[in-house]
């Protein structure tokens, strides 16, 4: 009997706070397509469920696409740039465009917030302080890229000065599909369309199929921020069906995409049929390392942040964690003890720092791969099991003992759980840390800034993090080594890949 009240009383503080009414608006509304700037019905009807990870119930509908609600999304965005009514209004008034969309994001932003919680699964607190201010921030920064993107005058090699006029430009690369993932859907998709617009181009946004709420609700501000038609369209469906019509699209000139590897190698492929421009931002198992002289103090919870953060389910979480011998204990005891602060929560309850995963799969998937640890030699340090309740919770876990060779070790989890490594020097850990098929991201504890420096530069990753993790700006260009993508987003660079170069030479 106590036990069983035991799990009663846990499954109670798991219950879900309730929506408010302009959440309840927007999940109650009927399921369509934004396309030239209006809200359209799909050609075949069929919808695909809104679920809350929170209790594991649909909460909504929305519009699962047909090859048809594809083409149509496309056909607008190909009239739209083809007719230039995007790209060549002036650079100055496509600025002012985009930062009136960031604008109307901000005045909205306790429901962006709410309804990224709702969807994801993620704490709404974090959402206030994380996803709706950064997703802000991308549209800022590269509005103001749209005024200075320019080409520039060259003197060939080869020929007598003054005998010709030569020059480069840099035009926009056309119509851009962007298909991004279920982690950070805001955030996601202002990275993705922020650039593009910037740039000049026009695009379709395929939001994924488990968190579109925050990509529909966007699309109600498009028109009244000024946007022409077709510039912006958001097609809602799945990734093997209306995200693959829309890579294998003709019309469609560039892809960008955030999500696994084992889609974004798909993606390479179907895209070369017509040899799209693809930017790919894949998965990771990134390095946390911990060198001796660290301080463990603040080491310890920043490596449990580095994994526990939105519940794990981010491509750049410190899941690999690398603890000099002489600390290891030390720093186990010290992320062991931050799993009271990331207790799995309801995404609206105001004290959540860490919510449920975003489905049952991904639930499943995270439970098999700590199971499969388990039958393969390591050990529970803590975590490793998940509350008893309707919603998708998983205790945050941390496995010991493990072996280079674990599944838990080599594959990328994408859950709230850490496989940790003793190690004795610097070269060794710095081997270990690139065994790995992922160079997305890594992170470094010390306060020895040569070491800093000696580590970072022997690491494959594309991003090294010192004494922290996970800082992210948009000035910055983002992207990984190895089979976690290809193309840097964010940054001068993340502008560049929507645009073409053009060489002119004029003979004088």
């Amino acid at each position: 009997m106590a036990m069983v009240q035991a799990v009663t009383r846990q499954a109670d503080s798991l219950a879900q706070f309730d929506y408010s009414p302009a959440a309840k608006r927007v999940l109650a509304r009927k399921p369509a397509l934004f396309i030239n700037n209006e809200w359209v019905r799909s050609t075949h009807g069929a919808t695909l469920v809104v679920e809350d990870p929170s209790t594991g119930k649909e909460v909504g509908r929305i519009v699962d696409a047909s090859d048809a609600d594809v083409d149509r999304a496309v056909a607008a965005a190909r009239t739209a740039f083809d007719d230039g009514r995007w790209s060549n209004l002036p650079p100055n008034k496509r600025e002012r465009i985009i930062n009136k969309l960031a604008d109307l994001i901000e005045a909205h932003a306790a429901e962006f917030a709410e309804l990224e919680a709702i969807d994801v699964g993620k704490p709404v607190g974090f959402a206030s302080v994380v996803d709706i201010p950064a997703s802000v921030d991308h549209l800022r920064y590269m509005a103001g890229w749209a005024s200075k993107l320019g080409g520039e005058v060259m003197d060939p090699q080869s020929l007598p000065r003054g005998t010709v006029f030569s020059y480069v430009a840099r035009e926009p690369v056309g119509v851009a599909a962007q298909i991004v993932p279920w982690n950070f859907p805001l955030i996601m998709a202002t990275l993705k369309i922020s650039p593009a617009l910037a740039a000049g181009c026009t695009l379709i946004l395929k939001p994924a199929e488990q968190t579109s709420l925050t990509a529909l609700r966007l699309a109600d501000f498009v028109a009244e921020a000024g946007f022409p038609p077709g510039v912006i369209n958001v097609v809602t469906g799945n990734g093997h069906t209306a995200g693959d019509r829309l890579v294998k699209h003709p019309d469609v000139d560039k892809i960008a995409f955030t999500g696994s590897t084992e889609v974004g190698k798909l993606i390479n492929r179907n895209a070369t049929g017509t040899l799209k421009r693809v930017t790919l931002e894949l998965g990771g198992k990134s390095p946390v390392i911990v060198m001796p002289d660290a301080n463990v103090e603040e080491a310890a919870p920043g490596a449990a942040g580095a994994i526990f953060f939105n519940s794990g389910q981010i491509c750049i979480a410190g899941s690999r964690l690398f603890v000099h011998r002489s600390i290891f204990d030390r720093v186990i005891e010290g992320v062991a003890a931050t799993t009271g602060f990331w207790k799995p929560r309801p995404s609206l309850d105001p004290q959540a720092h860490m919510g449920p995963l975003v489905s049952k799969e991904q639930k499943d998937k995270v439970m098999g791969y700590i199971a499969a640890g388990k039958r393969d030699g390591a050990s529970i340090a803590i975590g490793g099991d998940a509350p008893a309740a309707d919603g998708y919770y998983v205790n945050p876990t941390i496995l010991v003992n493990v072996k280079a060779n674990m599944s838990v070790v080599r594959e990328e989890i994408f859950g709230p759980v850490v496989v940790a490594q003793r190690f004795d020097d610097l070269d060794e850990v710095a081997k270990a840390a690139n065994d790995s098929c992922y160079g997305l991201a890594a992170g470094i504890w010390t306060k020895d800034l040569k070491t800093m420096h000696r580590l970072a530069s022997k690491l494959k990753a594309g991003t090294v993090w010192g004494n922290c993790h996970a800082v992210i700006d948009p000035a910055l260009p983002f992207g990984g080594y190895k089979q976690s993508g290809f193309g840097r987003e964010q940054a001068r660079q993340g502008i560049e890949s929507y645009t073409e170069l053009k060489s002119v030479i004029i003979q004088l």
